[in-house]
Formats: structure tokens, C-alpha cells, sequence
């Protein structure tokens, strides 16, 4: 478990750089936003999953914060992509 852990580590911190790196260098379309707003979905999975310890839980408790996850990254994309 210790292995998957410091995977699961290593992968977010990898999406976190990439992440950093996109806003440093400022490159910003529609395109890399998208992947932003899937990148964090995948962050926040990967954190419910893992170090929330919800990975071996019901799917109707894992629903929880997921649906509240992909209901936050919709509003964003929503805020994001209306005005253009």
C-alpha cells in the first residue's frame, strides 16, 4: 500500500508541476484549460481515492465528494468558456 501511495504521490505532484508550468510560461487557450479543469479532476480522484481512504469504500459514499468535485469544475468551466 505504501508503494501506491507514493505513486499516487508522485503523479500528483507531477499534474501539479505541469499545472505551474502552464501558468508560468503563460500559455493559456481554451485547449490547456480544458486539460487544466481534467487534470484537477484527476488530482481530486486521485486524492478521494487514495489519501481519503474512500478507494475501498461503497460507491454511493464515493459519489459524494466525486459528484462535488465535477460539480465544482463545472462551474468553473462554465464561468470560463461562457463569455467567450
Amino acid at each position: 500500500m505504501k508503494r501506491y501511495l507514493e505513486l499516487v504521490w508522485a503523479i500528483l505532484a507531477l499534474l501539479t508541476v505541469f499545472a505551474y508550468l502552464l501558468g508560468y510560461l503563460k500559455i493559456i487557450s481554451t485547449f490547456f484549460v480544458a486539460v487544466l479543469l481534467g487534470t484537477t479532476f484527476i488530482k481530486g480522484q486521485l486524492v478521494i481515492d487514495y489519501f481519503m481512504g474512500l478507494k475501498d469504500v461503497r460507491l454511493r459514499y464515493r459519489m459524494i465528494p466525486t459528484l462535488w468535485l465535477s460539480t465544482i469544475i463545472l462551474l468553473i468551466s462554465l464561468a470560463y468558456y461562457i463569455p467567450i
